[in-house]
């Protein structure tokens, strides 16, 4: 029987984007989870029906908390409509990914899992593609300029950027990562728009 108490069951897939970021996929056992999440053993079983809901779970709450919170968005809604801003909320962007740097190992280590399992990788590539279509859907609303395909191209490089920054820090200083950002924009993002 699988529990319901949704404020343990988040701490525990905390725990466990934890285990994930710290030992990869190979150690998120139950037992790590518990060890974690601080709970007594044998807890961690009571609340998902297997290692596979616990890895979805994980990865869904990855992205839960990746979500800008509400004044974030109604700034950024505020914000102009030029190629400054957009380099500017992309910047805003990649620091707020960097700075859950357990969670996007976390992802890195679920996409690796997701190579050698097909449910894994179907519940991943649902997620990432609702997840870039609602940003491409976003970004036409918001009047900012570039097209669908600027979208896909800038979410492609900052996410090398990101995995850069997360895992081998000193490649880039910080202004040098501020600056290939802004570069991305201007060079990906059309100045008229298109």
């Amino acid at each position: 029987m699988v529990r319901r108490n949704d404020q343990r069951r988040a701490a525990l897939v905390d725990a466990a984007i934890e285990v994930l970021a710290r030992e990869g996929a190979r150690g998120l056992t139950f037992r790590a989870v518990d060890t974690e999440a601080a709970v007594p053993a044998g807890t961690a079983s009571n609340y998902f029906a297997n290692r596979d809901d616990l890895l979805t779970q994980a990865g869904a709450r990855v992205y839960e908390r990746l979500q800008p919170d509400e004044a974030t968005v109604a700034r950024q809604q505020a914000a102009g409509h030029d190629r400054e801003t957009y380099a500017a909320l992309m910047r805003e962007l990649v620091g707020r990914v960097a700075a859950f740097r357990t969670g996007y190992l976390a992802l890195l280590e679920l996409r690796l899992e997701a190579t050698r399992r097909p449910e894994l990788r179907e519940v991943l590539t649902e997620r990432v593609r609702a997840d870039l279509d609602a940003n491409v859907a976003y970004h036409e609303a918001s009047g900012l300029p570039g097209d669908a395909m600027a979208v896909k191209l800038l979410y492609l490089t900052l996410n090398w950027l990101i995995v850069e920054q997360l895992t081998l820090p000193d490649v880039f200083t910080e202004a040098e990562r501020e600056l290939l950002v802004t570069t991305a924009v201007e060079r990906i993002v059309a100045a008229d728009g298109g």
